[in-house]
């Protein structure tokens, strides 16, 4: 499972000119589940994105998680993080959890953010999706599990 954090000011989803999520201050987390992956996998991945310690304390230093600093999540589903370029120069996603799969999975995931976090806002699995932010630091961090 692969996941790319940015931490914003705001964000939102939008799909055919309809916002179906958005974020004030948070993170916005990109999700892509490979084959292979778990629900114990995903499980893992949320606990790490919640602990992580990327927001700013009194001090300005990193030392707050998304839940001490009262953050929102916005999880969209990102099957191009499984991209494998190193073939050629078009991108191969076998990687990528077949769709089925990689369905149960993000709604597994976002089911155990809701579960664990107040504020989680989603884009559409599958979907066209527009996705807006304000990266806050700029502070883009990449996960694998």
């Amino acid at each position: 499972m692969k996941a790319l954090l940015q931490r914003v000011r705001e964000a939102r989803v939008d799909i055919g000119g309809r916002t179906v999520g958005a974020i004030g201050g948070g993170l916005l987390v990109l999700l892509c589940a490979e084959r292979g992956d778990t629900d114990a996998l995903a499980e893992r991945m949320l606990a790490k994105i919640l602990k992580l310690r990327i927001f700013g304390d009194e001090a300005g230093k990193m030392n707050r998680s998304v839940q001490d600093a009262g953050g929102s999540l916005l999880v969209v589903s990102q099957f191009t993080l499984a991209a494998d370029v190193s073939g050629g120069n078009r991108p191969s996603f076998t990687q990528a959890a077949p769709p089925d799969e990689g369905r149960r999975l993000y709604e597994r995931f976002v089911a155990l953010a809701r579960a664990a976090h107040p504020t989680v806002a989603t884009g559409e699995f599958g979907a066209d999706m527009q996705v807006h932010l304000v990266n806050d630091g700029p502070v883009t961090i990449p996960l694998q599990m």
